[in-house]
């Protein structure tokens, strides 16, 4: 029987062919993206809140005036309105969120935060993220935050879903006259309403980029 060296046996036992198959860059950002939903979401059950009411708490933070709504949370979540509702109602039962009739339509409602809420959005799990993300720098960060933002806006295209986004990128924002000095330099077209400059890095329902994808 021929003699086996012992440096043979081992690369034979262990060699690994080129040819193994791994995942494709886009496959390999899927796969990033779902795990980092898990993570979120597996430490989301803290301070009696869950996943869902964290969510909504981020969610009325971002929201301007116009979308801080039942059917806004629904839809910036793709959720039903049942869904969202019963969230909602267990968030203003902990004294979370207040309603408040609405400026143009008195049969709904819009929601706020209360100062409990804002206090308890200071201990937010989801901080954790935004650390992780702060020890990139800060071009590849943006840069990360454009590309998921395209890959979101295809995907709720494709499911004809609302794209929601800030009034600094919204077709509707236009310059306003501020000759009476109301300190109101913007005025949203869509809504024919004044904005004030505070209000043009939150989150709209009703935004439609300037760039056509």
């Amino acid at each position: 029987m021929p003699e086996i060296s012992l440096e043979n046996l081992v690369s034979t036992r262990y060699y690994l062919p080129m040819s193994v198959p791994s995942p494709t860059p886009q496959q390999a950002v899927a796969e990033l993206v779902e795990q980092l939903g898990h993570c979120a979401c597996s430490e989301a059950f803290s301070a009696g809140l869950n996943p869902a009411q964290w969510a909504a708490l981020r969610f009325f933070q971002r929201a301007n005036r116009f979308s801080r709504t039942v059917s806004a949370f629904a839809h910036y979540h793709g959720t039903t309105r049942g869904t969202a509702s019963q969230t909602i109602r267990a968030l203003v039962n902990k004294g979370f969120l207040r309603r408040f009739p609405a400026e143009h339509d008195q049969r709904s409602f819009r929601l706020e935060l209360t100062d409990a809420a804002r206090q308890r959005l200071t201990s937010d799990p989801y901080t954790e993220f935004v650390s992780a993300a702060s020890a990139l720098p800060s071009d590849q960060c943006a840069m990360l935050a454009r590309s998921l933002r395209s890959i979101l806006q295809q995907v709720q295209g494709k499911r004809a879903q609302r794209t929601f986004g800030e009034c600094t990128t919204c077709r509707h924002l236009r310059s306003a006259d501020d000759s009476a000095g109301t300190g109101c330099g913007y005025r949203c077209l869509f809504k024919d309403e004044l904005l004030d400059v505070a209000e043009l890095g939150n989150i709209c329902i009703d935004y439609q980029s300037r760039v056509d994808h």
